[in-house]
């Protein structure tokens, strides 16, 4: 069985956030898929289901709670990790996610939530 380094779909209206967070998880041996918007998000995840998504909820054309429901109802992503990050001070226990972030967040938080919320452990590199 060939292994596969856990891909991470980032959903994230800000360029320079997603930059910094792409840069952050590849060195962490992730493989990152990006999404400026909520459509965007869906269709990729349609296309090529992640291991886990990483999702803003204040995002344009379709929101963040919108992406988590539609991911929540259909059977090919229903089991997919997400991990919120968001600047909002809502209760969003409604959303069934295990995994929150209020920003301000740091690059170490980001990759220590992610890792913690991958469904298995993931390779160490170089081992």
């Amino acid at each position: 069985m060939v292994s596969h380094q856990p891909v991470i779909l980032i959903v994230e209206d800000d360029e320079s956030l997603r930059a910094l967070w792409r840069t952050a998880l590849r060195l962490e041996a992730f493989d990152v898929v990006e999404a400026g918007d909520g459509l965007d998000a869906l269709k990729l995840v349609e296309a090529s289901p992640p291991d886990l998504v990483v999702l803003d909820l204040g995002l344009p054309h379709v929101d963040g709670v919108s992406v988590r429901e539609d991911l929540a109802a259909q059977f090919f992503s229903r089991t997919i990790p997400i991990v919120v990050i968001t600047g909002s001070n809502a209760d969003l226990s409604r959303l069934g996610v295990s995994c929150v972030l209020r920003k301000p967040v740091t690059v170490d938080q980001v990759v220590r939530v992610v890792r913690q919320c991958m469904p298995s452990p993931t390779p160490m590199v170089g081992t």
